[in-house]
């Protein structure tokens, strides 16, 4: 049994945490999201505190404790603060822009791409190589961050490409000259 899934989850003011049957509901400031529950798991509320507790008949339920208290602790947390993914764009010509609903990239191709953003993200373009994608669903903000980045991957050589703003990319050194010492 996961040690970290016996920990409780504190609450904050303005969190409200449902469960019927076997669905999970969170509702805060920023939104709503819901989870399925596997068979064997129970959420227990005490005052300001959840747990998740198993049920000691369902061999699954074990494997999966951990995994369903950092889901329910990651939907806590993104309905009261939020979550945020930051993209920075290194190359000459480099820049992005908001049309609609789509992201409009321009990365060095022949032609600019376009992304379609999801309902539940939200994406703000500063400085047009600055990207900010937000939103309450840790998992979609951070598949759709990876699904742009994906696009340009910075290159070891001189870094260009779309990286997380506090992504180091480490550089390999060029082709020396033949019979050229540094």
């Amino acid at each position: 049994m996961s040690r970290y899934a016996k920990g409780a989850i504190v609450l904050p003011k303005g969190v409200v945490v449902t469960l019927d049957k076997d669905e999970l509901k969170v509702k805060g400031p920023k939104g709503e999201l819901q989870l399925f529950l596997q068979k064997g798991l129970d959420i227990k509320i005490e005052g300001e505190k959840a747990f998740v507790r198993v049920d000691g008949k369902a061999p699954v339920a074990s494997a999966i404790h951990g995994l369903y208290r950092s889901l329910l602790n990651n939907m806590v947390i993104g309905v009261s603060k939020g979550f945020e993914k930051r993209l920075s764009m290194v190359g000459v010509g480099f820049r992005a822009a908001i049309q609609g609903d789509k992201l409009d990239l321009q990365i060095g191709t022949s032609h600019p791409i376009k992304v379609a953003i999801p309902k539940a993200v939200k994406v703000e373009v500063e400085k047009s190589t600055l990207i900010k994608i937000s939103g309450i669903d840790k998992q979609v903000v951070g598949q759709f961050a990876a699904a742009v980045r994906a696009y340009k991957v910075p290159e070891p050589y001189k870094g260009k490409g779309i990286r997380y703003e506090d992504e180091y990319v480490r550089k390999k050194a060029g082709k020396a000259a033949k019979g050229k010492t540094a």
